[in-house]
């Protein structure tokens, strides 16, 4: 498998329920070559393209959220790219993906694992995949069980007392509380 070339010109983070999917795109502006790369896959080419400017559309995730790199001059032979998921500016959907995911990452029998809550949701995903989950209501609010690896672990959701402070989740395997991780 070969690698990015020089022609790299953006590369993009996008935290995604299933992981984090790295997006790579070439842009040789002399013969209008064309390459994107995603989690170092490459997803396609396109040599020779006399049009140095557009829209370039594809799909990442298990969830297959669409994205669109947008290729716009800014004067002379300089360009500027810009990548959009699921209709937003890259910026304004991490913002939104931090506002309703939580992610802990933790070691369980000598294995890594990265725990990802959607809050609008409430689906649990391990290891980029989406897992089977049991709710319960407890006194102080609901508890989600599931396992990691063989290990049982629940994700706790309780009032935080104030309404600007909502609800609070947390990760609790063996009934010790995981410290969130900030992607």
């Amino acid at each position: 498998m070969s690698e990015p070339s020089t022609d790299l010109v953006a590369v993009w983070e996008v935290q995604l329920p299933d992981g984090v999917h790295l997006i790579q795109f070439e842009h040789g502006t002399t013969s209008g070559k064309r390459v994107l790369w995603v989690n170092g896959k490459e997803v396609f080419r396109r040599d020779w393209m006399f049009k140095l400017v557009g829209c370039e559309t594809f799909n990442i995730g298990g969830s297959n959220s669409a994205c669109t790199i947008k290729i716009e001059p800014v004067g002379g032979f300089n360009y500027q790219y810009s990548l959009e998921v699921a209709g937003k500016p890259y910026k304004k959907f991490i913002e939104n993906q931090n506002k309703i995911m939580k992610t802990w990452l933790l070691p369980v029998d000598g294995n890594m694992y990265r725990i990802v809550l959607e809050k609008d949701t409430l689906d649990i995903w391990v290891n980029g995949q989406k897992v089977e989950v049991a709710g319960e209501f407890t006194d102080d609010g609901t508890e989600t069980h599931f396992s990691v690896g063989k290990e049982p672990a629940c994700v706790r959701a309780v009032s935080s007392g104030t309404k600007r402070g909502g609800i609070v989740h947390s990760l609790w395997v063996h009934d010790v509380e995981v410290p969130e991780y900030t992607e």
